[in-house]
C-alpha cells in the first residue's frame, strides 16, 4: 500500500537538492544510497546517468530525469492543502522529481508487501531539460530492460504521450565589420542589425498544430559606441510533420544566403543539428497495454494526447526499447507557479505498483 506522508516526505527531500542541469552530482549520490538501500545495485555509467538494477529476467524500466531548469535553487517546498508549491521564487521541481519520488515509493511499497513480482530496473537521466543530452549519452550496453515506462508528462498519470516531435536547434553567426559609431559609422557594417533583419524574416511561435518555432537567445556587439562586428543568435523548432521539417531547413538556408547575399561583406554562418527525433506511441506494444489495463483498474481512463515537448523517449524508442511516457502529478512545469496535486502525485506511485505486482 502507498504511503502518503513517506511519498511526500521523500519527495519534499528531493526537491531541496539542487541539480539544474550540469549539476546533478549531489542527487545522483542521494539517489544511489536510497537505490542502494532497497537493494538495487546501482552504477553510474560515464556520462553521469544512474542505473539500477536488480536480480531477475525481463526487467520493467522506470525512467525520469534528475535534472531541473532554472530558477531552481534553494527550492523550499511547502504543502498547501491539496498541493505542493514552491514558496514563488523558484520552480518547485516537480519535473521530474515527482517522477523519481514515484517510482521510489512504489518500489518502496511493493518490497515491504514480499509479494512475488516483476524485476525493475532504474534509470535516472542528467540533462534531459538541455536536449534529452543523458539519455543520447546513456551507456545502453547496461541496459538490459526491453520496456520502458518514463514518467515526465504534464498533469495526472493517466494523461499518455500519444506523439512527440523531431527537435531541430540552429545557431547563426554573423560578422560585420567595426567602426566607431560616433566618428565614422559609414565604414561599419552592423552585425546586429544583420542578425535582427534575419530574425524577423523567421517565422515565430505556433506555426500549426504540430508545429512550433522559436527564436530563442541572441547576443552581439562588445561596447556601446563601435559598430558591432559579431552577432550570434539561435534557437529552435519543432514538429511532428517530416514535410514542415524539411520546409523550414530550406527557409534557414534561404535565409541565409539572401543575407548574405544582400550584405557581401559580411560572413554569415549557420548549423542545424536534429536533437531527437518524432515518435507516435503505438498502444498495441506490451507496455502500453499493461498502462491501460492498470489505469482500468484504478478507474482512470486513459487520456492520450500530443505533446510539443521531448522526454528521454524520443531517444530510447530509437534505442531500440519500447516506452510509455505517463504524467507524473506536475503541472505548470517550468514556471514558478508549478505545483503537485497530492493525490494524482499518489496515484502515480500507485501506477508504479502495479506495474512491477501484474506485468508478466
Amino acid at each position: 500500500m502507498i504511503d502518503k506522508d513517506r511519498l511526500i516526505r521523500t519527495f519534499c527531500e528531493l526537491v531541496k537538492i539542487d541539480s539544474p542541469s550540469g549539476e546533478e552530482e549531489e542527487i545522483g549520490k542521494h539517489l544511489t544510497q536510497k537505490f542502494s538501500n532497497l537493494g538495487f545495485n546501482v552504477v553510474k555509467d560515464n556520462y553521469g546517468n544512474l542505473i539500477a538494477s536488480e536480480e531477475g529476467s525481463d526487467p520493467l524500466m522506470l525512467s525520469a530525469h534528475m535534472d531541473t531548469v532554472e530558477p531552481g535553487r534553494n527550492i523550499k517546498p511547502k504543502v498547501l492543502n491539496d498541493r505542493i508549491v514552491s514558496d514563488g521564487s523558484t520552480i518547485l521541481g516537480g519535473d521530474c522529481k515527482a517522477g523519481i519520488a514515484a517510482i521510489i515509493e512504489g518500489v518502496e511499497s511493493i518490497l515491504e508487501e514480499g509479494i512475488p513480482r516483476r524485476p525493475a530496473q532504474i534509470v535516472l537521466t542528467r540533462e534531459e531539460e538541455i536536449g534529452l543530452v543523458g539519455a543520447l549519452n546513456l551507456d545502453y550496453s547496461q541496459i538490459t530492460a526491453k520496456e520502458a515506462v518514463v514518467f515526465d508528462g504534464n498533469g495526472p498519470v493517466n494523461t499518455i504521450t500519444g506523439a512527440s516531435p523531431t527537435y531541430i536547434r540552429f545557431d547563426v553567426k554573423v560578422k560585420g565589420i567595426g567602426a566607431h559609431a560616433g566618428v565614422e559609422p559609414e565604414k561599419g557594417l552592423s552585425a546586429i542589425k544583420i542578425a535582427t533583419d534575419m530574425i524577423s524574416d523567421f517565422p515565430q511561435g505556433r506555426l500549426d498544430e504540430e508545429t512550433t518555432f522559436n527564436v530563442g537567445l541572441i547576443e552581439g556587439g562588445t561596447v556601446r559606441n563601435a559598430v558591432p562586428v559579431q552577432a550570434n543568435f539561435g534557437g529552435e523548432f519543432r514538429s511532428r510533420s517530416s514535410e514542415t521539417l524539411d520546409l523550414l531547413q530550406l527557409q534557414i538556408k534561404n535565409t541565409v544566403q539572401k543575407y548574405q547575399e544582400k550584405y557581401k561583406k559580411s560572413k554569415i554562418d549557420y548549423e542545424l543539428e536534429t536533437m531527437f527525433h518524432m515518435f507516435k506511441l503505438d498502444v498495441n506494444t506490451h507496455v502500453a497495454v499493461s498502462v491501460f489495463n492498470i489505469l482500468d483498474d484504478m478507474e482512470l481512463k486513459p487520456v492520450v494526447k500530443p505533446s510539443g515537448g521531448g522526454t528521454d523517449a524520443n531517444i530510447m524508442l530509437f534505442n531500440g526499447i519500447d516506452c510509455i511516457v505517463v504524467g507524473m502529478a506536475t503541472n505548470e512545469m517550468h514556471t514558478v507557479d508549478e505545483y503537485v496535486v497530492t493525490e494524482d502525485l499518489i496515484k502515480t506511485a500507485q501506477l508504479c505498483h502495479g506495474l512491477l505486482k501484474k506485468a508478466e
